[in-house]
């Protein structure tokens, strides 16, 4: 069986690891635009701190180790596939290097070609000292722009615009962060939780702007000019990061796909054409909190669907149980965690939802130390399912979030965490561990409004 698999950054690489797990003799092409494969994007912000020396550190495979996977792999780097006949089961590839054009068929192809950043429609987005976050080549022009530079504006408020808001506020630099289409963090948290973050970026320097559009860029050899729509702002040079959309053209009309254009695909990864897998920011999750589509670039969403997909394009076997889409960011010295539905969400999904927002220390008070909670937990009004959660401290929360996304997966209810079995030691928790509090406290709120 003929394999071809196109994109290899997360999905891909773990779908080709896996197929050759199974089948070291398959025959493989991967058909890959970069010169590289499998960066890790997230780390970014911790490579423009310092925190990480070399970019080069944050590649976690490469085209040899694929090559040396099986006699029949063939690794095709910067080689670009611009068109596909699903009917025919075949696709064209240009060689971005000598223009050469040939034509590859497949028994079955994997779809991992991944996302773009939004470019937002902005006059002067695409000028010298406007730069994009993305990609290893977006994270050394920013690290060599930076250099020379005393102020950096950040242009978005999603978790990239934060992490990097930080990173450069941790380096000297005088930072303006700009934002006001959506909330900060809208996509994770409720305004609550928000709030935190923006006061914690304030108190270390950041120059916030989060009720501000920007509408155009300018610049010239040394600085970039963002106009927005209350005032002008000077920058020795912006990056913007405004979000991910599925990079999908190339299927367009062969496979179903949704409206904000990612692949929608069944339990085994499948798309609509039974030859035809597909995974990773390319694609759809299953969102459990809402039992729909969504659209979730995350890596974690990425390595599990191109596992599954390597598994069941060799005969469906394994299901996909969807996601909750949990994610961490370090704030400071600060931990943010999320999984699920914020309340607004929720409400927008047209899900009979409420929320209930508790500050609780981690361990008792006659401890030598410890520390508070906040946490926001959202939950279905009608038949009190979990539906996401907030949770941000000082202290390390990223497995309690994970808790709450295996209960969220398991339609467990408020009233299953505020009673579920937890251990308790004073140098690690209360008597009744603060999730079982947080559960509580929407037990209480749900029976009042009864």
């Amino acid at each position: 069986m003929k394999i071809a698999v196109v994109g290899c950054t997360h999905a891909g690489t773990a779908a080709v690891h896996q197929i050759l797990a199974a089948q070291p003799d398959a025959q493989v092409d991967i058909f890959e635009r970069r010169a590289d494969i499998s960066f890790l994007s997230c780390g970014i912000a911790l490579y423009l701190e310092g925190m990480v020396p070399k970019l080069e550190s944050m590649f976690y495979d490469s085209p040899e180790g694929l090559a040396q996977l099986g006699p029949n792999v063939h690794v095709h780097l910067q080689h670009d596939v611009t068109a596909l006949d699903a009917h025919f089961h075949r696709f064209e590839v240009q060689n971005m290097v000598t223009g050469e054009t040939f034509t590859q068929d497949y028994d079955k192809l994997i779809v991992t070609t991944g996302s773009y950043p939004v470019v937002p429609p902005i006059q002067g987005v695409s000028l010298p000292r406007i730069l994009l976050c993305k990609n290893a080549d977006d994270a050394r022009a920013i690290k060599e722009t930076a250099k020379e530079a005393e102020t950096i504006a950040i242009v978005g408020g999603g978790y990239i615009g934060v992490e990097l808001a930080e990173a450069y506020s941790r380096t000297g630099h005088h930072v303006l962060f700009i934002n006001g289409v959506h909330r900060l963090l809208s996509h994770y948290v409720d305004e609550p939780i928000g709030k935190l973050i923006e006061a914690e970026l304030n108190q270390h320097g950041v120059d916030t702007h989060l009720n501000e559009v920007a509408l155009q860029f300018d610049s010239d050899e040394s600085h970039a000019y963002i106009r927005t729509d209350k005032t002008e702002h000077t920058a020795d040079f912006a990056v913007v990061c405004v979000g991910f959309q599925p990079m999908t053209e190339l299927v367009e009309g062969q496979i179903a796909t949704n409206p904000d254009g990612s692949i929608h695909v069944n339990d085994y990864m499948q798309t609509s054409d039974p030859d035809i897998y597909a995974a990773g920011d390319a694609v759809a999750v299953h969102f459990n909190p809402t039992g729909r589509d969504a659209y979730a670039p995350l890596a974690t969403n990425a390595v599990r669907q191109g596992k599954l997909a390597g598994i069941n394009v060799l005969g469906n076997r394994v299901k996909y149980m969807g996601t909750q889409s949990t994610s961490a960011m370090r704030v400071y010295n600060h931990t943010l965690a999320c999984t699920g539905l914020t309340l607004d969400h929720a409400l927008r999904a047209k899900l009979p939802a409420a929320a209930v927002t508790l500050k609780e220390n981690y361990r008792p008070e006659f401890m030598p130390s410890t520390a508070p909670i906040t946490m926001r937990l959202v939950y279905n009004t009608d038949n009190r399912r979990i539906l996401g959660a907030q949770l941000y401290s000082k202290y390390d929360i990223v497995q309690s979030a994970n808790l709450l996304s295996v209960m969220i997966q398991n339609k467990n209810t408020i009233d299953d965490l505020a009673y579920v079995d937890m251990l308790f030691n004073p140098h690690y928790n209360k008597p009744w561990n603060y999730l079982n509090l947080l559960g509580q406290a929407a037990v209480e709120q749900a029976d009042r409004a009864q």
